[in-house]
């Protein structure tokens, strides 16, 4: 009984410990120069103006939370690009997106913020005014 708890509790530290090594990683991003992208997102880079990035997928639980507050702010007038991973994992790549929901906030091709997990709607205000 004893090797099952030590199993469990290793299992969770090794969690935790990957979760906030993909944080740190993620962090790396901030101050990144983005590769120019096509469509719509990339007439948004070229603006030059601070905007927002959404990376989701269909399957993801943190997104579903997260999507419908990015929606309110798209809907507010907020500069906001959602891009769904799985059919445009490119973009992804060229943001350096390792989990989702990740929001990014860029001006022209620069990565200002980078924040991985689901985030309250008041910090992602915070980040685009």
């Amino acid at each position: 009984m004893l090797i099952v708890v030590y199993i469990l509790v290793g299992v969770f530290i090794a969690f935790m410990g990957m979760q906030y090594l993909m944080v740190l990683r993620s962090k790396k991003n901030k101050g990144k120069h983005v590769e120019q992208v096509g469509g719509k997102l990339g007439r948004m880079m070229t603006m030059g103006e601070r905007a927002m990035v959404y990376f989701y997928s269909p399957s993801c639980r943190a997104c579903k939370y997260q999507t419908p507050i990015i929606d309110r702010l798209i809907s507010d007038g907020h500069k906001i690009q959602k891009v769904d991973i799985s059919r445009d994992m490119t973009t992804a790549r060229k943001f350096g997106v390792m989990a989702t929901p990740t929001t990014v906030v860029i001006k022209g091709n620069q990565i200002v913020e980078f924040l991985v997990g689901a985030k309250t709607e008041d910090k992602l205000r915070r980040y685009l005014n």
